[in-house]
């Protein structure tokens, strides 16, 4: 796998290109819209909602990087099958991933869905805390993509996809309680945390564990996903989806939300995995706690959230060409070993954090 096609020439999508680019891969960007800045890579303007079209651009590359709205990625994940492509996505989407992983069943290359932050990263990271065990009571995955400066009550910046945060906090949750799988309702389970003496809240929001609970179903006794917020913001979310009745027009909650809370240069994103369990008869708990501010890539400042998300897909997608992960069938993000992650070009920008 050498050629990449990339879908989705947004912030995380210039940033993939460049970072498979540095990794020895020949990137082509495309995107309705000619890009405003210039990239290291060629872009093509193309409507990538046209099935024929994006056949007709798409038959001559090895692998597929779908960094569009989720939405989308039904019609790219098919393409990519009927071509014999590998395909990546950074999708939270429960059902575009069934829809993935259906057409990985009589596909002939990879199908890799979720390889972003969360899911993505957080199930790499919790797989590998988990791995020592002999049981293993809980598994605690919280993330939070954040301003580093909050402002107003809600203490938040819309960083990343309106439609995708609206979902996460609308969607219902998957988790095993008590060994039970179950699903619950999301903004729920509200816990505190503290993290380099900064408080925190995070409660339950939908897709960040991706095909964790399928994995671990009799393993484990406990394990859910939460959303990392400054304190307040559930309660502030929960009003305005619900008594509000926000909840029955997400486009314009989305529209709302990003007019009031646009997008900061100073982000964060905080990660705080664990998990309990007995070693050798010994009830133990083990962390994998990390803050993860902008970094200077290709000459400019890249906010957290988009090149922690970045790394994460271009990582896996080293590792499919380098031969250490699967060339075919379904790809789990809790099946990747976190050494080998950290190993490749892009995983290692996860070694550094302050």
């Amino acid at each position: 796998m050498h050629k990449i096609a990339l879908l989705g020439l947004g912030n995380v999508g210039t940033l993939a290109g460049i970072l498979l680019q540095q990794a020895g891969f020949h990137v082509v960007g495309f995107d309705q819209f000619t890009p405003r800045q210039e990239l290291p890579y060629p872009t093509i303007e193309t409507d990538l909602s046209d099935a024929e079209q994006l056949k007709k651009e798409l038959k001559s590359f090895d692998g597929v990087l779908s960094a569009l709205p989720y939405a989308l990625n039904p019609l790219v994940a098919q393409i990519a099958h009927d071509l014999d492509l590998h395909y990546f996505d950074l999708t939270e989407d429960v059902h575009v991933t069934q829809k993935v992983r259906e057409l990985s069943q009589t596909g002939k290359r990879l199908m890799a869905p979720q390889c972003g932050l969360a899911p993505g990263f957080i199930s790499i990271v919790a797989n590998h805390l988990s791995a020592p065990y002999d049981r293993v009571r809980a598994i605690r995955m919280r993330v939070g993509a954040l301003p580093q400066h909050p402002t107003g009550l809600l203490g938040y910046a819309f960083n990343w996809s309106p439609e995708g945060v609206v979902n996460e906090y609308l969607n219902d949750c998957e988790v095993i309680e008590e060994n039970q799988h179950k699903w619950v309702s999301p903004m729920e389970w509200i816990e505190t945390l503290h993290v380099n003496g900064r408080k925190y809240e995070a409660f339950t929001t939908s897709g960040g564990l991706g095909t964790m609970c399928e994995t671990f179903k009799g393993r484990v006794e406990n394990l859910d996903y939460k959303t990392i917020r400054y304190p307040g913001h559930a309660r502030l979310m929960n009003f305005f989806f619900h008594e509000l009745l926000m909840r029955e027009k997400r486009e314009e909650a989305g529209k709302i939300l990003t007019n009031a809370k646009p997008r900061v240069d100073e982000d964060m994103v905080v990660i705080h995995a664990s998990v309990e369990g007995e070693i050798a008869g010994h009830l133990q708990r083990r962390e994998f706690v990390r803050t993860y501010y902008p970094k200077e890539i290709h000459q400019d400042m890249r906010r957290a959230i988009a090149w922690t998300t970045t790394a994460s897909v271009c990582a896996v997608i080293e590792m499919v060409r380098d031969g250490t992960l699967p060339q075919t069938g379904f790809l789990k993000q809790e099946d990747i070993l976190l050494d080998d992650f950290l190993n490749t070009k892009s995983g290692a920008l996860y070694r550094e954090e302050r």
